[in-house]
């Protein structure tokens, strides 16, 4: 048993054991800011669709919303991912509230 250990190449004194990076850390591998992205996205949606009363924003922004939800981790910030869905989901129905009529997509006009 000596034998082998003596003949062995590694060197225990230079074992480096592998820590992952903890979670808050920015650019840690395996973070995907996906989650983020989708709900600054349908934030930003929603307001349009809003504020412009357009129903295709607030329709992209609902999408946003399930992506960002569909997404998300258990510990990011639920307050935040269910105001931005209540946010789109008000979107819609204030742009249906304000204008009854069947949507009309932005590229059917061409």
């Amino acid at each position: 048993m000596q034998s082998n250990h003596s003949s062995d190449p590694k060197r225990v004194d230079k074992i480096v054991r592998y820590k992952p990076p903890a979670q808050g850390t920015p650019g840690a591998p395996g973070e995907d800011p996906t989650t983020d992205y989708m709900n600054v996205l349908g934030m930003i949606f929603s307001m349009c669709g809003l504020m412009m009363r357009l129903k295709w924003c607030a329709w992209v922004a609902l999408y946003c919303s399930c992506i960002s939800f569909a997404n998300a981790r258990v510990n990011d910030d639920t307050k935040q991912m269910l105001s931005s869905f209540m946010l789109s989901i008000s979107a819609v129905v204030m742009s249906y509230l304000q204008n009854p009529q069947p949507m009309t997509p932005p590229w059917s006009s061409i």
